[in-house]
C-alpha cells in the first residue's frame, strides 16, 4: 500500500515510513502545498496512492463527489485530531501497522480512520 500524505502532515512522517520499507510521498516532497484538496486527491489516485488527512471533512465531501463523478480514487485514511500532529514517530507506526492490514490498499472511495491503538 502506497501513501500520499496532504500538506497538513509533516514530511518527516513520510521519511519515517520510507525508512521502515512503506511507499510514501508527501505534499511538500511533490512540491503540492497549497493545491486544492480536489488536486490533491486526484494527484494521489494518478500516483495510485491512498491519501492520509486529518482533513475530515473535506475529503468525505470530495469522496462522494469523485464516487459520483466515476472519478479515479484510491482512498483516503483520516489522522483523527486526538493525535498530536507533532508526534510523526506515533502517527507513522499507527500508518505502518494499518497498512500491514491493509496490504492490498483501501478499496476505491473508501474512507478510513486510522486506529489509534
Amino acid at each position: 500500500m502506497k501513501f500520499y500524505l496532504d500538506e497538513d502532515l509533516s514530511p518527516k512522517i513520510a521519511e519515517i515510513l520510507r525508512k521502515s520499507g512503506i511507499g510514501a510521498l508527501s505534499a511538500h516532497e511533490a512540491g503540492r502545498c497549497e493545491v486544492s484538496d480536489r488536486k490533491q486527491l486526484e494527484f494521489a489516485a494518478t500516483e495510485k496512492r491512498c491519501l492520509v488527512t486529518r482533513n475530515r471533512d473535506d475529503f468525505i465531501r470530495l469522496t462522494v463527489q469523485f464516487f459520483n463523478d466515476q472519478r479515479p480514487h484510491c482512498g483516503v485514511l483520516i489522522i483523527p485530531h486526538t493525535i498530536p500532529g507533532d508526534q510523526f514517530s506515533l502517527i507513522a507506526n499507527l500508518i505502518k501497522k494499518f497498512s500491514s492490514h491493509h496490504q492490498k490498499g483501501l478499496a476505491p472511495y473508501s474512507i478510513a480512520f486510522l486506529p489509534i491503538k
